[in-house]
């Protein structure tokens, strides 16, 4: 389990790589304000605080990632929670990057075509995103007005996943469920689309 010195080591390592602050966001499954807090100490000598850090959870799932068979065995569970939606559904669409190997194996599972999307946080270094846009891949199937699921690794505000709706309905597509490991926030639904997740951690606090 890692530490906060942890993270900001690995965040300053993935800055240093190029990755713009959405982007560590999205290798360290947390909030884009935690991402954007975690660069910005790895830069400091003093010791490190909790001041100023906003409320987040980290998850690592890298255990079930880092070997195909434990990936498989989610991607198994996933898409049996999807199965309730009925058949003739012949679109996955992953969320880069960590849905996207996710959707790989969900897709096989349920016998669909792969789509993959990137979202527009990656492109995130600081502000809001206004101005900033996602993408699907020419090198994956294409929605073409089509129903679809929806798979991403986390859920931590909900935004991403809802940006990934609306791209997928501007598209003439209709997503019909999503799917995510682990959920941070309790989520059941977005914009009418049911979430679901193997997994929910959801904060207490206090209202003190």
């Amino acid at each position: 389990m890692k530490n906060v010195d942890d993270l900001i080591e690995s965040a300053a390592e993935l800055a240093e790589g190029g990755l713009s602050k959405g982007e560590i966001a999205d290798e360290l499954n947390v909030s884009r304000e935690t991402a954007s807090w975690l660069v910005e100490r790895s830069g400091r000598t003093e010791p490190t605080t909790s001041r100023g850090k906003p409320a987040d959870i980290h998850v690592d799932w890298s255990a079930v990632g880092r070997d195909s068979t434990r990936l498989g065995h989610v991607a198994r569970a996933m898409a049996d929670l999807l199965r309730k939606q009925g058949e003739g559904i012949d679109l996955t669409v992953g969320i880069e990057k960590a849905g996207v190997p996710m959707a790989t194996m969900v897709g096989r599972e349920l016998d669909t075509d792969l789509c993959t999307y990137a979202p527009r946080k990656h492109q995130w270094e600081e502000g809001d995103m206004e101005g900033l846009g996602g993408s699907f891949s020419r090198n994956f199937a294409a929605i073409r007005d089509r129903e679809c699921y929806v798979i991403d690794d986390t859920v931590t505000s909900g935004t991403t996943m809802r940006e990934t709706i609306e791209a997928i309905r501007e598209q003439g597509g209709e997503p019909v469920a999503c799917v995510v490991l682990v959920d941070k926030q309790g989520v059941e639904e977005i914009d009418g689309v049911p979430v679901y997740s193997l997994v929910q951690v959801i904060p207490v606090g206090s209202d003190e």
